[in-house]
């Protein structure tokens, strides 16, 4: 193959990620979108390594022994010191690959392509990527090893939730900390790497609050913790059961809570966010607004979470917060944005 066509397939197989993202993730389509080169293509395909591990881990029609194994051969991809490429994991995963394939399960058999663009990338970004990557894939063959009795995740305490959510989220922002941390002082560093498990952990359980109906139903996953929902006289297996919608709703306001108590460890992130190697405030300060907002409709209404499965702040919401980005928004108007959202929809 000549240089030219290598160049090429690189440039479309770019291309092909981007859209993947756009596809399967409305919150980091908006931050890959806010975010310039080269640091756009490498948050890119960070997040596309991790979403096939996520993938392969919420997959309800996988048993669990096979999704631990299957993650086990994606780490090993990932893994410069073993013979193990791309093409195996697609080899492995292939009988699994459903029929009618979402946009998620696209990014998963697309994995060699995924992995081949990851691999073209300059060595220092490859290699501050590359660890937190592995570490989410083996927390979550972990986590399905642990639970493979039960067919899904049963989380039985707030502390197993949070180390859940700290191999779902937080490996996620020790790689983006690492990326956006390069060339900055080493005091400014520490503040990000200090208060990133917030940022993550914030993100994280807003997602499992306000989820719960659809992680149950459609991956037989329960990540509310199984001492709270006891306290509640619920038990795991019923979580989506009509008679036990007040109950539910209460373990829902707890975990609530519990985002909440990182909200000011988040906020410390974006005030000391270097906007450098193509990175910018926005891309990571308007996924925070948005959980900031849901929280508010979750203390709100939690009990749609089991009602209606849908708690999330509505299109007219997020046009309006676009738009305030769009007109310019400092760091030092972050605190009336997180004050107004947390209040009221932005758009009213």
């Amino acid at each position: 193959m000549t240089t030219g066509q290598s160049a090429h397939t690189t440039d479309a197989d770019l291309e092909w990620c981007y859209d993947a993202v756009h596809g399967v993730s409305r919150t980091f389509s908006i931050t890959i979108d806010r975010l310039e080169e080269p640091m756009a293509r490498h948050i890119c395909l960070g997040y596309l390594l991790c979403r096939i591990a996520d993938t392969v881990e919420d997959a309800g029609h996988i048993p669990p022994a096979e999704q631990t194994a299957l993650l086990e051969s994606y780490d090993r991809v990932l893994d410069p010191t073993v013979d193990h490429d791309a093409g195996d994991f697609l080899a492995d995963v292939t009988p699994w690959l459903p029929e009618e394939r979402s946009e998620d399960w696209e990014v998963v058999a697309q994995a060699p392509r995924v992995v081949r663009t990851f691999e073209s990338l300059e060595q220092e970004p490859r290699e501050i990527m590359r660890d937190p990557v592995r570490e989410l894939v083996d927390g979550m063959a972990m986590f399905t090893a642990r639970y493979a009795d039960e067919g899904g995740l049963r989380l039985q305490t707030l502390e197993e939730l949070e180390e859940y959510c700290w191999y779902a989220a937080g490996t996620v922002g020790t790689l983006i900390t690492g990326l956006v941390a390069r060339g900055t002082s080493q005091e400014r560093a520490e503040v990000l790497r200090e208060n990133a498990r917030s940022f993550a952990l914030l993100l994280q359980l807003v997602n499992i609050a306000k989820d719960v109906e659809s992680d149950y139903r459609e991956e037989n996953n329960v990540y509310l913790p199984a001492e709270w929902l006891a306290e509640e006289n619920v038990a795991v297996e019923s979580v989506t059961d009509e008679e036990n919608h007040g109950g539910v709703t209460n373990v829902i306001r707890r975990v609530t809570g519990r985002a909440e108590g990182y909200l000011d460890g988040a906020h410390r992130y974006l005030e000391v966010v270097p906007e450098r190697h193509g990175n910018t405030l926005s891309a990571w300060a308007i996924p925070y607004l948005l959980a900031v907002g849901t929280l508010r409709e979750l203390r709100e209404r939690p009990e749609d979470v089991v009602r209606e499965g849908d708690v999330k702040v509505s299109r007219a919401e997020v046009f309006s917060l676009l738009q305030q980005f769009e007109q310019g928004v400092s760091r030092s108007t972050l605190e009336e944005l997180r004050a107004e959202m947390s209040e009221k929809p932005l758009h009213q």
